[in-house]
């Protein structure tokens, strides 16, 4: 069996201006991470900016090319169901679910970096719709990362992960990005299916 990536340019393009601007992002820290980290306080002082760009920038190089990596392997997963303008749209809805499940939901997580939250949402939506493909893998993506989640929210990420990224894993935001792309996937299914005569 020979696999075939998504290498078309409407299959890959959104990947990769991701990638370009968490690059972008590390080479101009700490001044990028000051000005566009996701930072409780700032957002309160009304710069809502950071509810989108602290998914972009990271703490250090090991962070950014775990999640450079995490981006590669969904896009080879999933970007058969990737357009440019459609990832584009999900992933910054999935920024969005991320920043505000923080925000909302755990009060006590003042400061937060890095594209792991989108990507877990941008997973689930992947999933989702190799389900409604009929791709049985789907099935098995999804019930693997609940239960990376679960585990997650049961047992905390590991130490030698926080020390690699130099921060603690925000995995409130794991569940957060997640439950955003299901959310996606669920609004997205309802308005594509024909309405009822």
């Amino acid at each position: 069996m020979i696999v075939s990536l998504p290498y078309r340019p409407t299959q890959c393009l959104g990947p990769l201006l991701i990638a370009l601007l968490a690059i972008l992002g590390f080479l101009f820290s700490p001044y990028s991470n000051d000005w566009f980290a996701y930072d409780r306080y700032a957002i309160e002082g009304f710069e809502t900016w950071r509810l989108i760009s602290g998914n972009i920038v990271h703490t250090n190089g090991f962070h950014l090319l775990l999640n450079l990596a995490g981006l590669i392997l969904l896009w080879a997963l999933h970007g058969d169901h990737y357009r440019i303008g459609l990832f584009l749209k999900l992933f910054v809805w999935c920024c969005l679910g991320t920043s505000l499940g923080i925000y909302f939901f755990s009060p006590s997580l003042i400061w937060y970096a890095g594209l792991s939250g989108a990507l877990h949402g941008v997973f689930i939506w992947g999933a989702c719709m190799d389900i409604r493909m009929g791709i049985k893998s789907g099935w098995l993506l999804l019930a693997g990362i609940v239960f990376k989640l679960g585990m997650e929210q049961w047992q905390g990420s590991s130490a030698e992960l926080a020390e690699l990224i130099d921060a603690n894993v925000a995995v409130d935001a794991h569940l957060y990005g997640a439950i955003s792309g299901l959310a996606l996937f669920l609004v997205m299914w309802a308005l594509s299916r024909p309405a009822q005569k």
